[in-house]
């Protein structure tokens, strides 16, 4: 019953399809990423905890699971850490090839994970990508300018840069009545050197 399904990805892979959209693309099957990238933002042990967590042994590790935040939200499923490979490899190979300059814009249908923290999983994101793909760019650039349009709040990547100047977060959200994740009040606008480093565009429905 989880809204994040795979077939959301098929439905996209086949309206590029059938309007030939792919015909103007370079198509590129991306890396798995490794667990040294991902640790380049995410904590070493969280990291390792989802190599080894699968369906079958979840029940053994009560503690750990509610530490990192897997569960309802953040189900463990089979293969779950090659997903992550697979959709966090995207973003990475994504940013390589704009900072090489092989490409002018670069898209990953798969990721977009924004909600994933340093140590935990959250709104079905487990490894952050964003992050991962803007901490490649800035090996290149002086200063990023990350947006976000989601539905929902793009809280981690927020968290990750918020007190910093030289990443720029921006989100357009629903916000209010509880609305997951809760944050992205027009008050939240950085701090420290990140002062007015992240804008949030709160807004209620419709």
């Amino acid at each position: 019953n989880h809204p994040m399904k795979p077939h959301r990805l098929c439905m996209t892979h086949h309206l590029i399809l059938a309007y030939g959209l792919h015909s103007k693309m370079e198509v590129y099957r991306p890396h798995k990423a490794y667990p040294i990238e991902m640790a380049q933002f995410h904590s070493p042990d969280y990291v390792e905890f989802l190599q080894r967590i699968n369906p079958e042994n979840q029940n053994l590790f009560p503690n750990e699971m509610a530490r990192y935040n897997l569960g309802e939200d953040c189900p463990v499923f089979e293969d779950l850490f090659e997903f992550c490979q697979l959709y966090a490899g995207g973003t990475i190979d994504a940013a390589r090839r704009l900072n090489n300059k092989l490409c002018d814009i670069a898209i990953n249908w798969a990721g977009g994970l924004h909600h994933a923290k340093k140590c935990d999983a959250s709104g079905f994101c487990y490894i952050n990508d964003l992050v991962l793909g803007i901490l490649e760019l800035l090996k290149h650039h002086p200063r990023v300018l990350y947006i976000d349009i989601d539905v929902h709040h793009g809280d981690g990547v927020e968290e990750a840069f918020y007190f910093t100047d030289r990443v720029m977060t921006v989100s357009f959200h629903k916000f209010g009545d509880k609305f997951f994740p809760g944050t992205g009040d027009v008050k939240e606008i950085g701090e420290r050197e990140g002062k007015f480093y992240a804008i949030n565009v709160p807004l209620k429905d419709g």
